[in-house]
């Protein structure tokens, strides 16, 4: 599973989305289509930014399907835990998780 790291988004929710699809989109859809399971991962946020973050996953998994797509929202220990049972889970696509 490639772990692609986004970093640095606006705290506000709009300015987020828009600065993820037009500097992050092409890279992972490009990713996607190598053949490759992706697990992004973004900056704890506020929930504001929730509904925008899983309409991208479940948008990205079911366009590219049957490759798996997940977001993963935190640091530390337990973003890398997650990041790890994700890529030992292959059922699980299309979620949008926070640690």
């Amino acid at each position: 599973m490639k772990r692609i790291a986004v970093n640095e988004l606006p705290d506000d929710p709009l300015a987020a989305a828009g600065l993820f699809h037009q500097h992050w989109l092409s890279h992972i859809e490009h990713q996607l289509e190598d053949a490759l399971d992706v697990a992004i991962t973004v900056p704890a946020a506020d929930y504001k930014h929730r509904e925008w973050r899983r309409a991208v996953t479940a948008g990205l998994a079911r366009k590219h399907a049957p490759r798996r797509v997940n977001m993963v929202a935190g640091e530390g220990a337990a973003l890398d835990a997650t990041i790890a049972y994700l890529a030992d889970a292959p059922g699980v696509t299309g979620q949008y998780l926070e640690t």
